[in-house]
């Protein structure tokens, strides 16, 4: 299986079951989560990210619209106060000048995230409209593997380590394809103990624990490897690293959660040709993927593209069914993600924009 198509099961897997085991969370109280991939930061990239949540703050969270809030935005909707005060009087400093947090005010008062007004001498000033929720209580960050060799192992194994001292997420997984050997393979393989390991099935509907992953410090200073020597007799280098602020770490997962929420895992259909007229929706156990009649098989989101030599606009009478014009299937097939991905975002309505 396609590594594309691999990511897109543990996905649809981590929304239907996730946590994986009954007893992963002990007596916590109820937990929501939200699912997405390809988010992170920029030195690091993971594949699937799972945002547990808290269900109320999650729904309070709607309040802010579908879109994900960036970290100006963020900045200006947690701080805004109760009471009409100068935009500069009221937010924190935020090192960087000042003219970027005014325009940011803007943003958000054009998004509905705040109140603003002109004051005194022109000043702007701004209130919130709502307190932002506490929603987001663990990030869980899996790395997906169909194939884990000796090779790929080798490769990942440095990527885990440097999430394992950064402790960015709560939990560091690798997910892997099920081979039905008594010791999975990928247990044989070079991957640091603190990172779990799921096998998946082979229709993608199902995984199965094989190894619990260690819970990180998020709270406490993370360490950030910079550069570290390429090992062998002659290699006498030292490692560089760096340390990362808890400051920064919490403000920085606020930020992954943010990204999840606005972007979910099916936001593959905002990058690929949903408008061309092979592109469909296949459907088996494990849920939808995107399938490609011309090429007879699933294809990679680099593949569908209007650069592809099988790429065939709809007919344009199938873009004018329904009354006003709704679009043609690739249409239907944007509107019935974006159905699903709202579902697990209680509290939106239909007109908030993603």
């Amino acid at each position: 299986m396609r590594e594309f198509q691999f990511e897109l099961r543990v996905c649809q897997w981590a929304e239907r079951e996730w946590p994986p085991t009954a007893t992963a969370h002990g007596d916590e109280t109820e937990v929501s989560h939200v699912v997405a991939r390809q988010i992170g930061t920029k030195r690091r990239r993971w594949d699937t990210v799972v945002i547990e949540c808290d269900p109320e703050g999650l729904r309070r969270r709607a309040a802010f619209g579908a879109a994900e809030l960036d970290s100006d935005l963020l900045h200006v909707v947690r701080s805004a106060p109760a009471d009409w005060e100068w935009y500069r009087d009221a937010l924190p400093d935020p090192g960087y000048p000042w003219r970027y947090v005014r325009q940011a005010v803007h943003r958000a008062a054009d998004r509905s995230l705040v109140e603003r007004r002109r004051g005194a001498n022109g000043r702007v000033e701004l209130r919130r409209k709502w307190r932002y929720p506490d929603w987001v209580r663990r990030i869980v960050a899996i790395e997906n593997k169909p194939d884990l060799d000796a090779s790929a192992a080798r490769d990942l194994a440095p990527q885990l380590e440097r999430d394992v001292a950064l402790a960015l997420a709560d939990e560091v997984w690798v997910a892997t394809s099920a081979t039905g050997a008594s010791v999975e393979p990928a247990l044989l393989e070079d991957v640091p103990v603190d990172a779990g390991v799921l096998t998946v099935g082979p229709s993608g509907s199902g995984a199965e624990v094989v190894w619990h992953p260690r819970t990180l410090a998020v709270d406490d200073p993370g360490t950030r490897i910079v550069e570290r020597p390429s090992g062998g007799a002659l290699d006498a280098s030292a490692a560089r690293f760096e340390y990362a602020d808890p400051a920064w770490k919490a403000d920085k997962r606020l930020e992954l959660a943010e990204r999840a929420y606005g972007r979910g895992w099916r936001a593959y259909a905002d990058t690929m040709r949903t408008d061309c007229r092979h592109f469909e929706l296949s459907v088996d156990d494990a849920g939808f993927a995107p399938r490609c009649r011309a090429k007879g098989r699933h294809q990679t989101a680099s593949e569908c593209s209007g650069s592809c030599a099988d790429f065939e606009p709809e007919p344009p009478v199938w873009r004018t069914k329904g009354w006003p014009i709704e679009g043609g299937p690739g249409k239907g097939i944007t509107r019935l993600l974006d159905r699903q991905r709202r579902r697990k975002r209680p509290g939106l309505d239909e007109s908030d924009a993603a």
